[in-house]
């Protein structure tokens, strides 16, 4: 039997919702995320360089996949935002799973929200342990902008931690569910992080031709690391949170160093790039 006619006008008018993906070699991680996302209305997967099994997972859940190279981050991530259709537009990392508990606020935020973007929560598991303390900008948070309009996001062309130009209201953060992000397997895991990271920051600072200072480095290292610890209250988390200062405040001392140290390794084009 055909619906009511105004039945079928709301359904004809609630917004579609996004679901995107971008991810390199996750075929591991991608069934149990893209498993999460089936409450969207369309899944878009961007890969980059990807040489496992990842296209065929993707499309055997029925995603859509775009595949390329794409060095910047930033970039990557746009081409995905161009590939969405919806109104509304998810963004996830394939380490990252929405619980039911998130994806039935999502639905009912979009269908009401008068808002450009809403922050998501984020709970951080290292190996299996929920670290809830100590996340600090470069190296973690708690909460994530990833749900906005499409045409309300433009990430900038860094190739790590690049920056978001927005268009539009941001409204109150969700507050039911989360986003589980599986960030680091083990110790090793997160220092491996902070290496790439590190690189890749350094290639930026060289291609912007301000490295910075080893004072300001280091002044930079220091308050990131107190503010992971103290501020962000990583002292909850005792040697985990030790941890997190640690990298938190390594991140722009390391980055410096690369980029003064070896800047033949890490210049974009260079022997390490």
């Amino acid at each position: 039997m055909n619906a009511p006619a105004p039945e079928r006008a709301l359904a004809a008018a609630a917004p579609r919702l996004s679901a995107l993906v971008v991810a390199r070699d996750e075929e591991a991680r991608l069934p149990d995320c893209l498993a999460s996302l089936a409450f969207a209305d369309e899944v878009v997967v961007v890969l980059d360089r990807t040489t496992d099994r990842s296209a065929e997972i993707a499309r055997r859940h029925g995603a859509r996949v775009l595949e390329g190279a794409w060095e910047r981050e930033g970039a990557r991530r746009n081409a995905g935002i161009a590939a969405c259709s919806g109104d509304w537009i998810l963004e996830v990392d394939a380490d990252e799973r929405v619980t039911p508990a998130l994806a039935a606020e999502i639905r009912e935020v979009i269908a009401t929200s008068p808002h450009a973007r809403h922050l998501v929560p984020v709970e951080n598991y290292i190996g299996g342990r929920l670290v809830r303390n100590g996340w600090a900008g470069s190296f973690g948070t708690t909460a994530v902008p990833r749900l906005f309009r499409r045409g309300a996001k433009r990430w900038r062309e860094q190739r790590v931690h690049p920056g978001l130009d927005w268009t539009g209201s941001e409204g109150p953060r969700l507050s039911r569910g989360a986003l589980v992000h599986l960030v680091d397997r083990d110790i090793s895991d997160m220092l491996r992080r902070l290496d790439r990271y590190s690189s890749a920051r350094a290639a930026d600072l060289l291609e912007a031709g301000d490295i910075g200072t080893l004072p300001g480095s280091l002044r930079r290292c220091l308050s990131r690391a107190f503010k992971s610890y103290v501020s962000r209250r990583g002292y909850r988390e005792g040697g985990w949170g030790v941890l997190l200062a640690f990298c938190a405040g390594a991140f722009p001392l390391l980055a410096h160093l690369k980029a003064r140290l070896e800047p033949e390794r890490h210049r974009p084009g260079g022997e390490g790039a």
